[in-house]
């Protein structure tokens, strides 16, 4: 059940930011030990950086609130399948297990539903 609920707050954080205009409906939950260290957002368009996705967004505000370049005992629950500049930090990071909502084939925009959360659910190690 925790991954689960885990997975409905990285929804829940995509469903946010697209509501405020932020940036598009992607959101990042990093988790170590069982508690939450950081959050992210997509914020491409909201600071003009194309690198600014919600899993890497969450990667750096937890490394800097750390002082750490490693996140080796964590995991990163994402709204989507991350792309690969994502998958990429998040392997550069050490995070050993990735828990998704959807698979990439279904990521766009007009088919977002809350039941996604849970029928597409992945692991990736």
């Amino acid at each position: 059940m925790y991954i689960e609920d885990t997975l409905k707050l990285a929804v829940k954080l995509a469903d946010e930011n697209w509501q405020t205009g932020h940036g598009d409906r992607y959101g990042a939950v990093l988790v170590k030990n069982g508690s939450i260290i950081a959050t992210g957002t997509n914020e491409v368009n909201w600071k003009c950086d194309p690198t600014a996705h919600a899993e890497i967004q969450a990667i750096r505000t937890a490394c800097l609130a750390m002082n750490v370049t490693e996140l080796i005992d964590c995991e990163l629950y994402a709204s989507d399948e991350p792309c690969p500049m994502c998958m990429s930090a998040i392997r550069w990071s050490g995070i050993k297990r990735v828990y998704y909502a959807r698979a990439s084939e279904t990521s766009f925009q007009d088919n977002w539903s809350e039941g996604a959360a849970i029928t597409s659910l992945h692991l990736m190690e």
